[in-house]
C-alpha cells in the first residue's frame, strides 16, 4: 500500500477510566491544564495530523431522568469544555491540528464563527470544527429547556447553521479588505466588508462577522454522523468524516459518502474518510488479547446499557435479551447510527449488542497485537474500506502513549505516514501544501464576494 495515512488522536473532554485503577489515583486529572498541554505536546512530537476533542452537553438519560449508573460509574458524565482549552493548546504547539466539537443545536452561527475565527488566528490556521447535532439529545434538550427535535429536522437545522456560518466566514471580508493603514487612519475598506443577509428555515440574520479573516478563513470542517442524514451533511460540507463500524459496513458508508460528494459537485476525493480505531499494543498477540479480555470483564452489562442509552436513547435492558432489537427502535429521535448498525436480516440479539458495547463501545473491534501485527491489521482495514486514515481512540489503560511510542514509528518505518506535515495549516496537513482555503468546489466558496458578483 502506497497511500500515506491521516492520523488524528481522539480524546473526549472527560476523565479517563484510570481514576478507579489501583495505583493510578495520582494521575493528572482531566481538570488539570497540564494534562491537556502534555497530551498536545506529545501528539505533536509524534507527528500526528491533529488532536480531536469530542464534546456534548448531554449525558445518559431514560424517560427524562438521568441514569444512576452514569453518575456512579462516570459513564459519559463528567466533562469540561474543550473549546476553553484551545488557546492553551495552541500556545504550546506549532504544527498540531486542533479540532473541537460544537453542536449546531446549542451554539448559534455568530458565536461559532467568531470563536473559530479567533482560535484559527491564535493557532496560526490549525483549527477544525467537528459539526454535530449532538450526542444524548434528550438530556441536552432537557438541560436547555427545549423540546427534543426530530432526528432529521436536527440535520436540516445543521445544514442551515453551516450555510450561515459559511456566509459569515467566506462572505463578510474580501481578501484585501483589511488595510491597517496608519498613514490614512484606515482600518478596513468599508466597500469590501459586507453585511450578510440570511433568511433560512431555522436561522435569520443581518450583520457582519467583525473578526478579520484568519489563515484558513473557514476552519477545516469535520463531521461524525453515519446515519443517512449525517452522510448527506458530510458529503455536502465536510472535509473529513469519522466512521466507526465493521469492515463491510465501513466500506459501504465510505463509498456512499464519496458518491454523494461527487453528486454535490465536489469530487470523490473531497472528503477524508477516517476510521475510529482502537489499538491494543503489547509484546505479543496473546498479551494484547488478555489485556483486552480483562478490560471487557471490568465492564458490567448495566454500564454497557448506560453507554448505549447515551448514544441512542434506547433502553436495552427493557427488551428481551434473547431477541433482536425491534425495528421500531430506529424511530428514536436521539442518535440513529448505533441503532441502524444492529438492524437488518442478520441482526444480533439484544444480549449480543450489550456484549458488543462491553467489548468495543461504539468503535468496532480493536486492533490487537505487537506493533507490527496491529499495523498489518490496520493496513488490511484501509485496503478493504478505501479509508484515508484513522481517528485513534485512547487505550483505556495507557491512553495514547503506546500508540504514539510504538505504532507511529512502525507506520513511519513503512512509509505509511508523512515524515513532516505539509504546510502550516490543518487543511494543508490533510490535502497538501498550498491548500489553505476551501476549494472552489466547496459550497462555501459560492459565498465569496467575488463569486457573488459574478452570479449577480
Amino acid at each position: 500500500m502506497t497511500k500515506q495515512l491521516t492520523i488524528g488522536m481522539f480524546q473526549s473532554g472527560a476523565v479517563r477510566r484510570t481514576w478507579n485503577m489501583a495505583g493510578r489515583e495520582t494521575d493528572r486529572n482531566f481538570t488539570d491544564l497540564e494534562y491537556w498541554t502534555d497530551l498536545a505536546r506529545t501528539c505533536e512530537a509524534a507527528g500526528v495530523d491533529f488532536l480531536f476533542l469530542a464534546d456534548s452537553y448531554g449525558y445518559p438519560t431514560l424517560n427524562s431522568t438521568i441514569i444512576p449508573t452514569a453518575v456512579e460509574r462516570n459513564v459519559q458524565f463528567s466533562t469540561i469544555d474543550p473549546q476553553m482549552l484551545m488557546s492553551a493548546l495552541a500556545s504550546v504547539t506549532r504544527t498540531l491540528g486542533l479540532v473541537t466539537t460544537v453542536s449546531t443545536m446549542v451554539e448559534k452561527p455568530p458565536t461559532v464563527t467568531r470563536q473559530y475565527r479567533t482560535l484559527d488566528h491564535l493557532s496560526g490556521g490549525r483549527m477544525g470544527w467537528n459539526i454535530v447535532t449532538g450526542s444524548a439529545q434528550a438530556a441536552s434538550a432537557l438541560l436547555f429547556g427545549e423540546p427534543l427535535m426530530p432526528h432529521d429536522d436536527r440535520y436540516a437545522k445543521a445544514d442551515d447553521h453551516v450555510e450561515l456560518s459559511l456566509k459569515y466566514w467566506e462572505g463578510c471580508w474580501e481578501d484585501d479588505a483589511l488595510k491597517m493603514d496608519s498613514a490614512t487612519g484606515t482600518w478596513a475598506d468599508p466597500a469590501k466588508v459586507h453585511e450578510i443577509v440570511h433568511d433560512g428555515p431555522f436561522f435569520s440574520a443581518k450583520g457582519v462577522l467583525v473578526t478579520p479573516p484568519s489563515p484558513q478563513v473557514t476552519p477545516t470542517l469535520f463531521q461524525a454522523g453515519a446515519s443517512s442524514a449525517g452522510r448527506e451533511l458530510a458529503a455536502k460540507y465536510a472535509e473529513a468524516v469519522f466512521l466507526a463500524a465493521e469492515s463491510k459496513a465501513l466500506a459501504d458508508q465510505i463509498a456512499d459518502i464519496r458518491r454523494r460528494a461527487d453528486e454535490n459537485g465536489r469530487g470523490r476525493d473531497a472528503v477524508k474518510c477516517l476510521i475510529a480505531g482502537t489499538f491494543r499494543v503489547a509484546d505479543s498477540a496473546e498479551d494484547a488479547l488478555a489485556q483486552h479480555q480483562a478490560q471487557i470483564e471490568s465492564i458490567s452489562l448495566e454500564h454497557a446499557a448506560t453507554l448505549y442509552a447515551y448514544y441512542t436513547g434506547v433502553d436495552l435492558l427493557s427488551l428481551d435479551l434473547d431477541r433482536a432489537m425491534p425495528a421500531s427502535a430506529a424511530n428514536t429521535d436521539s442518535g440513529r447510527t448505533n441503532v441502524e448498525r444492529f438492524l437488518g436480516p442478520d441482526a444480533p440479539t439484544v444480549r449480543e449488542i450489550l456484549e458488543e458495547f462491553r467489548a468495543n463501545g461504539v468503535m468496532g473491534k480493536p486492533f490487537l497485537g505487537t506493533p507490527e501485527e496491529v499495523v498489518d491489521q490496520a493496513v488490511a482495514m484501509i485496503e478493504a474500506t478505501n479509508a484515508d486514515g484513522f481517528l485513534v481512540q485512547p487505550d483505556p489503560d495507557s491512553g495514547h502513549d503506546l500508540f504514539l511510542t510504538r505504532v507511529m514509528p512502525e507506520l513511519r518505518r513503512r512509509g505509511l505516514i508523512k515524515d513532516e506535515l505539509p504546510g502550516t495549516t490543518l487543511r494543508e496537513h490533510l490535502f497538501g501544501e498550498g491548500r489553505t482555503r476551501l476549494p472552489d468546489s466547496h459550497p462555501g466558496a459560492a459565498f465569496r464576494p467575488a463569486n457573488l458578483r459574478v452570479l449577480a
